[in-house]
């Protein structure tokens, strides 16, 4: 069965094309990659699958049911969740619970009250929210607010908040953006534990390209709105459109 597909998706802001058809299907867990020149159509392409944006024609598939034009708070209830370029994080509240709210957010089972008092909080929830920060090396930082962290560690927590929620489709927009290079190991562990812990798909846009290469084992290159290529990572790397594409 397929997880995602898109299908000849088109988007057009004014007299500007940001999709162009774009289309592909996933149909089994992984790690993908979505790369591609600015101006490609990724982060318009995220926007349609997340249910931000509505496309002007094609269609989403998610799990061969077609979602296309349901809102973001639909999808989110359907399992798809979405990292930004720009933290989305509580940034007066702490590391822990910035995660509880997330978990609350999927369950809907308690009130904002009970999360910042830590009363009604599930002693599992805060406990799989400490065992993620250990695995990010942010356990010390779990009473310390989000405004207090480095943009890094900023980025670490709201990964860590995205994949608490174990979604179904889990796009990463950028994840690496800004990162130091001490902590892109960290990230790409953490990244590569999660999907093994559960599998599904992941979808990640990448500018750096030694990151995804690394971490992706199926990479889908965008260009002008359009699937332009789609392979193995080293057979990517090798094609002669992606390079023109990329150094125009």
């Amino acid at each position: 069965m397929t997880l995602l597909a898109v299908e000849n998706l088109a988007k057009q802001y004014g007299g500007i094309a940001a999709l162009t058809g774009a289309s592909f299907a996933i149909e089994r867990p992984g790690i993908y990659g979505l790369i591609g020149p600015n101006g490609a159509g990724k982060t318009t392409l995220f926007d349609v699958i997340t249910g931000t944006v509505a496309p002007d024609t094609g269609r989403v598939l998610l799990g061969g049911r077609d979602v296309t034009g349901l809102p973001a708070h639909a999808l989110w209830t359907r399992g798809v969740a979405r990292t930004f370029q720009e933290c989305r994080l509580l940034p007066e509240f702490t590391c822990m619970e910035n995660l509880l709210f997330a978990v609350q957010r999927k369950d809907m089972g308690w009130t904002l009250r009970q999360i910042f008092t830590r009363r009604g909080a599930p002693q599992t929830a805060r406990d799989e929210a400490m065992r993620l920060l250990q695995l990010v090396g942010m356990e010390h930082y779990a009473e310390e607010r989000a405004a207090d962290l480095s943009f890094g560690q900023r980025r670490l927590l709201d990964m860590v908040a995205t994949f608490i929620t174990r979604p179904r489709v889990l796009l990463l927009d950028e994840p690496a953006s800004g990162v130091n290079p001490s902590l892109l190991a960290t990230l790409s562990g953490f990244i590569r534990r999660m999907y093994e812990e559960s599998p599904s798909v992941f979808l990640v846009v990448e500018h750096n390209m030694e990151f995804i290469m690394a971490l992706a084992g199926d990479i889908i290159v965008m260009h002008q709105g359009a699937v332009l290529e789609r392979g193995a990572p080293d057979a990517v790397s090798a094609s002669e459109r992606v390079i023109e594409a990329y150094l125009g």
